[in-house]
């Protein structure tokens, strides 16, 4: 079996090639579908590829549009927060005689004291950080769906193909059953027992059309485009990774995307602490103006400084709010730890279960199921073998070969979800180890 470089080429799929060295690249303009227009690019000419639906994701997919929407919130939070207090220009006027009136002209400035600009500038970058992470951890996450959704309409497809080939075989059976009728060789109810197998194959092939259509409507659903046409598929489903081992993927669990999300929160958290502690000081506002008075006819210069007087308000209910939501970000990032090593540890033993199984299915299982029906069939056409032993040598290798796809499909489940847990953190060498994962 080919090997697949995933989860670290999973990214590479979705995204610009430039995504690999900035987590904030965009990965390809944002295009929501919609009725009116859809941009050409996002139709194959030829038969889906993985490659390709996985571009098609990242240029149409409404939740990666709407989680880079974010990104740009929070740079516009940076802008904002870099921004500096407005002056404010005041003006007053005592007595409404023009002889005796005074007249004041003042302009004052806030000036921020304790670092609050800084620590509000420093907070917004934590911000945007984070909503990148979120990126990241969307991408990988709707990569993974993408690709179980591709390979489950792939298996389907397989599937499909399966129920037509034993629904001919049964056809075939039934033929030469009523051969074997007309030649007096068998009694009738042989000829009755073929058609009736024959009409229950035709029934697992309804089904299995039914299953295609689902599977196919559940990847345009994945994609993000309902309309995209998914009816012609190319892909090696026999392609799965070599063995993994815990040990060597463990040493990346600090840098899966939903780890370093839960990081990046816990960092954001710490900086809004330094914002709510420079809150506890106050601001100073300078004022200068002029006055005029009417009376004596007399200018006179005002300088000014006033400052809160920190007696009842001293942020003290927000400082301690941010104390124990940086409490809870620490907690978080711990339990995230936890939940993705289980997590691996839960879909590294099913990928080594669904390889065994494999292995077992094509070495041992499936050679000679095929060789008996074989045999079989040839001595019923023979007169040496009665239907019901063509039957049931027909459903022990029908059955073997749903057996591997299941196997190949609980197989890519896996895959993905390890491409979505780890994410791009997986080097190369990683993921080429071949080792006994129990």
């Amino acid at each position: 079996m080919r090997r697949l470089l995933w989860p670290l080429g999973l990214a590479a799929l979705i995204c610009n090639p430039s995504f690999a060295g900035s987590p904030a690249a965009d990965c390809g303009p944002i295009r929501i579908a919609s009725d009116a227009g859809r941009a050409t690019e996002t139709r194959p000419e030829g038969p889906l590829t993985l490659p390709g639906a996985l571009a098609i994701t990242g240029r149409v997919n409404p939740d990666l549009a709407a989680a880079r929407r974010e990104v740009q919130v929070f740079e516009a939070a940076i802008r904002q927060a870099r921004s500096r207090p407005n002056p404010e220009l005041s003006a007053e006027l005592e007595d409404t005689r023009p002889e005796t009136r005074t007249t004041r002209l003042a302009l004052s400035q806030p000036i921020e004291l304790g670092g609050k600009r800084a620590a509000r500038i420093d907070a917004a970058d934590y911000g945007r950080a984070a909503a990148e992470a979120k990126l990241i951890a969307s991408q990988m996450r709707i990569c993974a769906a993408v690709r179980v959704a591709f390979f489950d309409a792939l298996i389907a497809q397989e599937t499909l193909e399966l129920a037509q080939a034993s629904a001919e075989l049964a056809q075939r059976a039934t033929q030469v059953a009523e051969r074997r009728v007309l030649a007096g060789k068998v009694s009738p109810i042989e000829q009755t027992r073929a058609q009736v197998n024959e009409a229950a194959v035709r029934v697992a092939l309804h089904a299995a059309e039914k299953a295609l259509t689902t599977a196919r409507s559940q990847l345009a659903g994945a994609v993000g485009d309902e309309t995209l046409p998914v009816d012609r598929l190319q892909g090696d489903v026999a392609s799965l990774p070599e063995w993994l081992t815990r040990a060597e993927l463990a040493q990346h669990i600090d840098a899966a995307p939903a780890v370093r999300q839960a990081r990046i929160a816990l960092e954001h958290s710490r900086a809004r602490i330094q914002v709510e502690r420079s809150r506890r000081i106050p601001d100073l506002s300078v004022s200068v103006g002029a006055q005029h008075d009417s009376e004596r006819d007399l200018d006179q210069a005002i300088i000014g400084v006033s400052v809160p007087i920190p007696l009842f308000d001293r942020n003290q209910g927000n400082l301690e709010a941010a104390l124990r939501q940086s409490d809870q970000a620490r907690d978080e990032l711990m339990a995230t730890k936890l939940r993705i090593a289980t997590r691996l540890d839960q879909a590294l033993g099913r990928f080594a279960t669904a390889r065994s199984e494999l292995t077992f299915l094509e070495r041992d299982i499936l050679p000679g199921a095929q060789g008996a029906y074989d045999a079989v069939l040839k001595g019923f056409e023979l007169g040496k073998f009665s239907f019901l032993d063509v039957l049931d040598a027909q459903r022990t290798l029908f059955s073997a070969r749903s057996q591997q796809l299941d196997a190949l499909r609980e197989a890519h489940h896996a895959a993905a979800a390890l491409g979505a847990l780890l994410g791009d953190g997986a080097d190369d060498a990683s993921l080429s180890s071949v080792a006994d994962l129990r």
